[in-house]
């Protein structure tokens, strides 16, 4: 062995620090320069870890900083039961962990040329913060008892065929934390299970239009899921996931110009945060899911969204309908009734029933575009008449319209009675309330027989007091049967 490699095998048996670096601010990325006085074999770190001698009385450890280690650093499906920390360290090669067992692994502050540690299993906690990975990580599968810390590294993956950040079906004790990381590909999670939270705060994730950033489908978080101040280029898929704490997109710029930002469909959360960010380039899709509390400001909403089924116990803040309404007129299916009715409920739980009525009429209005011409033109009587039942007071304005009408044409005019020595004294405000009202009768109407004009005049009476009469009921039996 070299001399580095001696101090690093005499120091392991008692857990003793091995620092080569001349200082603390040494960039490893520069460590192919690192001459042989800090460079020590990976076959020897790999017997050192597998097969290195113990003492009674001591706790080994690999402890190793500012190394250049040379050669493939292979414990595949080896274990070791003592601590492993290579911080600062370059590396030559990919290390390869397929299939091992750790006690704990800390890589932070190295450079590598990537990562194989899929199905690794690590009884403690994993560290690879501020790491530099020139290659893909790949994870998939990896079993961590306790938390994954990634922070500030990062992970250019060249190749455009594989992830750049492989976590699929990992399984995490205690949450991962990869606060500003910086990826160049895709960062697939797809049916991981994370008892605590995943923290992605300020990360910055590029992976190019109409290509996965964040791949996440079936993604389960016993807690929250944090992308605050993120950026992203590229599509990010939470469809399937189970989230029970909250989905935090507050200040996120995401960006997949000509397809679907967002891809939250048939996922449950309890907390989805849309907030204080610009409008996402892309569109947003969150048909079939289910959340408790919709955090969403209407200046966030791109020009496109999908929102079929979506349900929502709670929509916040509170915003005019009017702004609400912009977000359902961007659905890419049309008219989707659905959409309707659960912002309509929404309103109606916070009291707020004025809301939750302009949110029913403009649905009655959209559908009317869905119907043919003589469905259409029903629908614009009763919108002019009474606002599809929600603007009762419209009616009663026009009652009175037409009562004024009537009463004034029929006292200048009045109709000759059908039998003379039967009919009553003739009065034209209550004729003209028989022939509006449907139900209602004062006698008058069937004893006298207006003629000519006056006879249209009559039959229009007629016809308005009848579409009064239904739109009104209609609209009292829709808010009667919503209570």
């Amino acid at each position: 062995m070299t001399p580095a490699e001696e101090r690093v095998w005499r120091a392991f048996p008692r857990g003793d620090d091995v620092d080569f670096r001349g200082s603390t601010d040494e960039d490893p990325a520069r460590g192919a320069d690192w001459g042989p006085e800090r460079t020590v074999r990976a076959a020897v770190v790999r017997a050192l870890l597998l097969s290195a001698p113990q003492e009674d009385g001591e706790t080994a450890a690999l402890r190793l900083a500012g190394a250049r280690i040379t050669g493939v650093l292979d414990l595949k499906y080896g274990e070791v039961d003592r601590a492993v920390r290579l911080s600062g360290c370059h590396f030559e090669d990919v290390p390869v962990l397929y299939g091992a067992r750790l006690r704990q692994l800390n890589l932070r502050e190295s450079a590598l040329p990537g990562l194989d540690a899929a199905t690794l299993r690590v009884d403690g906690v994993l560290r690879m913060s501020d790491c530099l990975f020139e290659g893909p990580v790949r994870l998939g599968g990896a079993q961590i008892s306790g938390a994954l810390f990634m922070d500030r590294a990062e992970i250019d993956e060249r190749p455009t065929d594989q992830p750049a950040l492989q976590l699929n079906h990992v399984t995490i004790g205690d949450g991962l934390s990869a606060q500003e990381l910086r990826t160049r590909g895709e960062v697939r999670l797809t049916g991981a299970s994370v008892a605590g939270t995943i923290d992605l705060n300020r990360a910055r994730l590029e992976a190019g239009t109409g290509e996965a950033a964040l791949d996440a489908e079936t993604l389960t978080v016993e807690g929250d899921v944090l992308l605050r101040d993120m950026d992203v280029l590229g599509w990010i898929g939470l469809r399937g996931a189970r989230i029970a704490g909250r989905l935090d997109l507050s200040h996120a710029r995401l960006a997949n110009p000509g397809d679907t930002a967002l891809r939250a469909s048939s996922c449950t959360v309890g907390e989805l945060w849309l907030r204080r960010s610009p409008p996402m380039t892309g569109a947003l899709n969150l048909r079939r899911a289910q959340l408790d509390v919709l955090f969403l400001e209407p200046d966030v909403v791109p020009g496109e969204v999908l929102l079929n089924s979506l349900v929502y116990a709670s929509l916040t803040p509170h915003e005019p309908a009017e702004r609400r309404l912009a977000m359902l007129e961007r659905d890419r299916e049309g008219y989707v009734p659905h959409a309707y009715e659960q912002l309509t409920a929404a309103y109606r739980r916070i009291g707020d029933d004025d809301a939750a009525r302009v949110v029913q009429l403009a649905k009655q209005r959209r559908r009317r575009g869905t119907l043919p011409w003589y469905g259409r033109l029903w629908g614009y009587v009763q919108d002019a008449a009474v606002g599809y039942g929600f603007r009762p007071l419209r009616a009663a304005g026009w009652l009175v319209s037409l009562l004024v009408i009537g009463s004034v044409a029929y006292a200048l005019h009045h109709p000759q009675p059908l039998k003379a020595d039967e009919a009553p004294q003739f009065n034209p405000v209550f004729y003209t309330l028989d022939l509006l009202l449907p139900v209602i009768s004062f006698g008058q109407e069937g004893a006298f027989a207006p003629t000519g004009g006056y006879q249209w005049l009559s039959y229009t009476l007629v016809l308005t007091g009848w579409i009064l009469a239904t739109t009104v009921v209609t609209g009292i039996t829709r808010s009667v049967s919503r209570q």
